[in-house]
């Protein structure tokens, strides 16, 4: 089975691999109830969806009935003002026809205009704290992508006590000395604080460019089973961290296995040569 830690602060004991929903966004609902009969037998109990994620809410409402007491279930916001981000929240409650959520996450908050209306009178957070006070919602976080993201997420654990954070994290993008230096950062003051660190993109090969799509995600992934155990493992390696699972139903069965069969962290090494093989390339630059 899948390893398991706190999901920081939150009292809750959440499998190392969270079940991204994202994977739901287009998929039918016999899809829908073979993907969460996957999961489950895995034994993930954390799933994470999004307001925008298309179908993906609707697909999952009629597992919460059954499961709701037994998952740890987070979904995000992508509106910026008090009013709208409120009525997302409740319009997410019930698509997923559930009372509350535990996690309420606001949603790509990567732009500075947008950060400072969001955080700021009237904005979105505000929603989401007086969701929480209604027993709606139980933690707030905050997610996002780009290669700023990190050091965002930081300014934003200083404007507000976030209880989790959302960010891609790979080898390859780890490249990068600038967003290493701020992811890291931003690690050690989840560590501190206790806030949970959440990754995405772990099995991006590169952008899609003029290639056809061959997969739901919005970026060309690894599909042979090796590459992606390296790439997970990769990622699991880092202590503390969880791992949110790729947006492609077909992909994900790999994805899980790799995941269930970690042992070790693959060395600088046999990344790079991944890498070269198969002219890997960071999604953001």
């Amino acid at each position: 089975m899948i390893a398991t830690q706190p999901f920081g602060r939150t009292g809750h004991i959440s499998t190392r691999v969270i079940f991204g929903a994202a994977a739901l966004s287009k998929v039918t609902q016999e899809e829908a109830d073979r993907t969460m009969e996957l999961i489950l037998g895995h034994g993930i109990n954390h799933i994470d969806t999004a307001a925008s994620y298309g179908e993906s809410e609707l697909r999952l409402g009629p597992w919460m009935k059954q499961l709701r007491k037994q998952v740890f279930l987070a979904t995000k916001t992508g509106e910026r003002t008090y009013a709208k981000a409120k009525a997302q929240i409740h319009q997410s409650l019930e698509r997923l026809q559930v009372d509350s959520v535990d996690l309420i996450q606001l949603h790509n908050l990567a732009q500075p205009e947008e950060w400072d209306v969001a955080l700021g009178p009237g904005g979105a957070l505000e929603a989401c704290i007086e969701a929480r006070e209604q027993g709606l919602v139980r933690f707030i976080g905050v997610t996002g992508h780009g290669i700023g993201i990190a050091a965002t997420h930081y300014r934003s654990l200083e404007r507000f006590d976030f209880d989790s954070v959302l960010l891609p994290y790979s080898f390859v993008l780890m490249q990068n000395p600038q967003y290493a230096d701020d992811f890291e950062r931003l690690l050690q003051l989840c560590q501190s604080r206790n806030v949970a660190v959440q990754t995405i993109k772990s099995i991006t090969q590169r952008p899609w460019g003029d290639d056809p799509h061959t997969a739901a995600t919005w970026y060309r992934p690894l599909t042979d089973k090796a590459e992606i155990a390296r790439a997970v493992h990769w990622v699991l390696g880092q202590p503390g961290v969880f791992l949110n699972t790729v947006g492609d139903i077909h992909i994900l069965p790999t994805v899980l296995d790799v995941a269930e069969a970690y042992d070790f962290r693959p060395s600088d090494e046999v990344m790079e040569a991944q890498v070269a093989q198969q002219a890997m390339a960071p999604l953001f630059a």
